[in-house]
C-alpha cells in the first residue's frame, strides 16, 4: 500500500468523538417533520404531484413568515439606523427621526455597525429600565441590572450557564413545566444539567398546581440538587395565562425552598381571554412586601420576536436580574463579554419596542392602530382555533388565553399507537407526520414538549391570516376524521 492509503482516512470529530451532551439535545419547534416539509417544499417546486398545492407550516411563532405586517414605526426608525442619509428625507416622521438620532448617538462611530458595551446600549438600558418601571406600576428598575440578549433565548441560556453546577447527586437541577418549549430541554442537555419536570393541569386550563411544584420537587432532590424554578407565563406551547394568585404561590414556594426564579415573560402583551390579565413576576414579588422582594432571586426575559411586533429575525432581547449577588453578576458581565455584544439593530429594535410613539408624536395613531389591529386579530384567530378544534371528535383543545399557539389533545386509536411503535416513532409523530404528508400541514407532535404518559397532544401557531387559519382547521378536521376511521 502506499503511504497515503496507510493513513487512517477516519475524521478527527466523529459522532462516536464528539460532545456526547450535544448528541442529547432535541428541538422538535425544527425538528424531522420541518425538514420533511422543506422537501415537500422542495418536491412540489419540482412539479411533483401531492393532493395539496401548499405547505403550511405552522410548527413555530414566526409572525412575519406568516404574513403579519411590521410596524411600520420600528421599521422606518431601523431604516434610518442602518441609512442615516435617509435622516434628511422629507418622508419620515420627527419622532422616528429623533429615535433614530438618539439610538446612533448611544453607538461607537454613530454607527449600528460598532460593537456595543456587552451588556448592551446604555441609553437602551435606560429606556427598559423606564419601560419595566411603567410596566409594573412604579417598582424600581436599575439600567444596570439590565442586560440586552440576543433573543430572550440567549438570555435564557446564559443564565443556565450560570446556575449549572456539581457532580452526580450534587448536579444542578432546573424544573421546568411539562409541555414545555424545547429551549429548556435543549439547553439543560447540552449544559449536563438535570431536567425536572413538574407538569400543569391540562384539565384546569393547564394551570400550575403548587402541590405538583412539592411533588417534582421531592422526587428531584433524591438524585440532584434542585436550585433553579423556570416559568413561561403567557404559557408557551399551551397558551395559559396565570393568575396572579399563582404567581404569588410560586414565588413562597420559590422563597421556601431557596430556588432561583426564572421568568420567560416573552409573550407578555399576547393576552386575549376576558379576565386575564399578565402580571409580571417582578411586580407580584415587590408587591408582596421585602420579606419577598429582598430576598427572592429572579431574572425575568422579554423579547423582539413575539407579541404585536414579532421581529424575529432581529434577534432582540433583555433579561432584568433582582436580587443578583454582585460577585456573580460581575461573573454574568465577564460571560457576556466573552460573546461582544448582542447584535445592535436588535438593541435598536429592542429600544423602540420599550419607547414606541407617545401622544401627541406624529406616529402615534398610526402605531395604535397597527398594534391594536394585530393583537384583535390574534386574539379572533385564537377564539376561531379553540372553537373549530373543539367540534372535532376525539380532539380537545382548551382555551388559548395568551401567546400564539393551542396544544389540543388528541385521541388516537390503539391499531394506530401500535403501527407508530411498530416504527420506532411516538404516535402523535406518526398522527402529525401523516397529517403533513396528506394536507401539507406542518405541526409539532406534543411528544417534542413533553406531554403525561398516555396522552397525545400537538402545537399548533395560531399565526396564519384568518383566512388561511380557517382552511388550516378545516383540512385538520376532515384529516383527524379520516385518520380515526382508518385505524378503528
Amino acid at each position: 500500500k502506499s503511504h497515503q492509503t496507510n493513513q487512517c482516512v477516519c475524521k478527527v470529530l466523529t459522532v462516536d468523538t464528539m460532545n456526547s451532551c450535544v448528541k442529547k439535545v432535541e428541538y422538535a419547534v425544527r425538528g424531522p417533520i420541518v425538514l420533511r416539509a422543506v422537501q415537500i417544499e422542495k418536491e412540489l417546486k419540482e412539479g411533483v404531484q401531492k393532493p395539496f398545492s401548499e405547505v403550511i407550516k405552522a410548527n413555530i411563532g414566526d409572525a412575519h413568515a406568516m404574513g403579519q405586517q411590521p410596524i411600520t414605526f420600528f421599521r422606518q426608525v431601523l431604516a434610518m439606523c442602518s441609512y442615516p442619509e435617509l435622516l434628511d428625507d422629507d418622508r419620515f416622521p420627527e419622532d422616528a427621526k429623533g429615535r433614530a438620532r438618539r439610538i446612533l448617538q448611544g453607538c461607537g462611530g454613530q454607527s449600528i455597525g460598532a460593537y456595543s458595551a456587552s451588556q448592551g446600549i446604555e441609553c437602551v438600558r435606560q429606556d427598559v429600565a423606564r419601560y419595566v418601571e411603567r410596566r409594573d406600576g412604579g417598582v424600581p428598575s436599575d439600567p444596570d441590572n439590565i442586560y440586552l440578549t440576543t433573543g430572550a433565548s440567549d438570555g435564557i441560556v446564559t443564565m443556565l450557564k450560570l446556575l449549572v453546577a456539581g457532580e452526580g447527586r450534587s448536579r444542578t437541577g432546573v424544573m421546568i413545566s411539562i409541555p414545555q418549549y424545547p429551549l429548556y430541554s435543549a439547553a439543560l442537555a447540552e449544559l449536563g444539567a438535570v431536567q425536572v419536570n413538574y407538569f400543569l393541569n391540562e384539565e384546569r386550563c393547564w394551570s400550575l398546581d403548587v402541590s405538583e411544584l412539592r411533588r417534582a420537587l421531592a422526587d428531584a432532590r433524591r438524585h440532584c440538587n434542585p436550585r433553579a424554578l423556570c416559568i413561561i407565563n403567557p404559557g408557551n406551547p399551551t397558551g395559559q395565562v396565570q393568575s396572579r394568585q399563582c404567581i404569588e404561590d410560586v414565588i413562597r414556594f420559590a422563597a421556601k425552598e431557596r430556588l432561583f426564579l426564572m421568568a420567560d415573560e416573552v409573550y407578555q402583551d399576547n393576552v386575549y381571554a376576558e379576565g386575564c390579565e399578565f402580571h409580571s413576576f417582578k411586580k407580584v414579588l415587590f408587591e408582596m412586601g421585602p420579606e419577598f422582594s429582598s430576598t427572592v432571586e429572579l431574572a425575568s426575559f422579554h423579547s423582539t420576536s413575539k407579541c404585536y411586533m414579532g421581529e424575529c429575525g432581529f434577534r432582540g432581547g433583555y433579561m432584568e436580574v433582582v436580587n443578583m449577588d454582585p460577585e456573580v453578576k460581575a461573573q454574568l458581565t465577564k460571560l457576556v463579554s466573552v460573546r461582544l455584544c448582542p447584535p445592535v439593530p436588535g438593541q435598536a429594535l429592542m429600544d423602540l419596542v420599550v419607547n414606541p410613539p407617545q401622544p401627541g408624536e406624529p406616529s402615534y395613531s398610526t402605531f395604535i392602530r397597527e398594534r391594536k389591529a394585530t393583537l384583535s386579530s390574534l386574539a379572533e384567530r385564537a377564539r376561531l382555533t379553540e372553537q373549530i378544534l373543539n367540534t372535532v371528535p376525539g380532539i380537545a383543545c382548551n382555551p388559548v388565553q395568551g401567546a400564539m399557539y393551542s396544544f389540543p389533545r388528541v385521541t388516537l386509536p390503539a391499531r394506530a399507537i401500535r403501527e407508530a411503535e411498530e416504527r420506532g416513532q411516538a404516535p402523535d409523530m406518526f398522527y402529525c407526520m401523516k397529517l403533513l404528508e396528506e394536507t401539507g400541514i406542518c405541526l409539532v407532535p406534543g411528544s417534542g414538549f413533553g406531554q403525561r404518559d398516555g396522552t397525545f397532544h400537538f402545537r399548533m401557531t395560531i399565526l396564519p391570516p384568518t383566512d388561511k387559519l380557517k382552511i388550516l382547521l378545516s383540512k385538520v378536521k376532515d384529516f383527524h376524521q379520516r385518520f380515526i376511521q382508518q385505524y378503528s
